[in-house]
C-alpha cells in the first residue's frame, strides 16, 4: 500500500535536490503516484555506486569478497575488509540490463568499451556523473541522521544525444540506507545495520527459498503492512516531511486515470 506514491514523491525529492549536478527526464508530476518523463533511448548499462562492501544477493560484493574474489568490476579490493565496512572511496560496479526475467551481469569499464555498450565520452559522462549524485546523496543522508551505502543510476539519451538521468533516483527501491546511529555497533559484531530498503522483503524471501531458482512464497498480508510502514518511515527520514497519502478519488486508480486524461 502507497509504495508507488512513496517512490514517486522520494524520487521528486531527489531530482530536484540534485538538479544542479545533471539533468534529468522530469517534465511534470500530474498526480502523486506518476511523473512523466522525456522520452530516452535508455544505455544498455546500470551504474552502480558502492560506498560500502555490502550486499544480500548471490553477485553482491560482500558475498563475492566472503568466498574470496578480490578482483571485481575491473576494481581490486583490499584483504581484511570487514562487512559492511566502508570502502576507502566510493568505487562503480556496472551491470548490463537484462531482460525481464533474466539477471544483471557484472561488468567491468572495460567490457562496456570492448563491447560498444558505452563510448569513452559516455562512460566518462555517466560515471562522472553518478559519483557526484552519490556524494550529494550521501552528504544529504548524512545531514539526517543516514547511510547511503549504495544506489543504482540508469541515463539515457534524448532526442540530441544529450545524456540524461532517468528511472529514479535514491529510492529504498534502488538504494540502500542505513540508520546511521546503528552502524559502528554493526560494524563491530559483524551484523547488518538497521535499514531502509527493499532487503526487508529481500531477507524475508531469502529465508524461504532461493529466490533465483525457486518460486517465490505467497508474501503474507502483515509483511506487506509492515514494508509499506518501512517506506513510509523512509520517505520521512530522507525527505524530513511527513508522508500523507493522497486519498482523493475513488481509488488510486481511478485518481490516477482522471489525472491523466489530458495526456491521451
Amino acid at each position: 500500500p502507497c509504495k508507488g506514491e512513496i517512490l514517486t514523491q522520494t524520487a521528486r525529492y531527489w531530482f530536484e535536490e540534485t538538479a544542479d549536478i545533471c539533468p534529468n527526464h522530469v517534465l511534470e508530476y500530474p498526480d502523486p503516484n506518476v511523473v512523466v518523463g522525456t522520452r530516452l533511448d535508455i544505455l544498455p548499462v546500470e551504474i552502480v555506486v558502492r560506498g560500502y562492501l555490502a550486499g544480500t544477493t548471490s553477485t553482491s560484493i560482500l558475498t563475492r569478497y566472503k568466498r574470496g574474489d578480490r578482483d571485481m568490476y575491473g576494481i581490486r579490493l583490499p584483504d581484511g575488509l570487514r562487512d559492511n565496512e566502508r570502502l576507502a572511496e566510493a568505487i562503480i560496479t556496472p551491470t548490463s540490463k537484462a531482460a525481464h526475467g533474466g539477471h544483471d551481469e557484472p561488468l567491468s569499464k572495460a567490457e562496456i568499451l570492448e563491447q560498444g555498450l558505452l563510448t569513452q565520452a559516455q562512460w566518462d559522462t555517466v560515471s562522472d556523473y553518478a559519483l557526484r549524485l552519490f556524494a550529494r546523496g550521501q552528504q544529504r543522508a548524512t545531514e539526517r541522521g543516514l547511510i547511503l551505502a549504495d544506489t543504482k543510476y540508469e541515463f539515457g539519451t534524448d532526442k540530441n544525444g544529450t545524456i540524461i538521468l532517468a528511472d529514479e533516483i535514491h529510492t529504498p527501491d534502488s538504494s540502500r540506507y542505513w540508520i546511521a546511529s546503528s552502524y559502528e555497533q554493526a560494524l563491530a559484531s559483524g551484523s547488518r545495520p538497521e535499514s531502509f530498503d527493499k532487503d526487508f522483503i529481500r531477507s524475508w524471501v531469502s529465508a524461504r527459498c532461493d529466490p533465483y531458482n525457486d518460486p517465490i512464497p505467497k508474501i503474507p498480508d502483515e509483511i506487506v503492512e509492515q514494508a509499506s510502514g518501512v517506506y513510509a518511515q523512509a520517505y520521512e527520514a530522507i525527505t524530513g516531511k511527513e508522508f500523507s497519502p493522497d486519498l482523493s478519488g475513488d481509488s488510486v486508480l481511478d485518481r490516477i486515470r482522471a489525472n491523466l486524461a489530458g495526456y491521451f
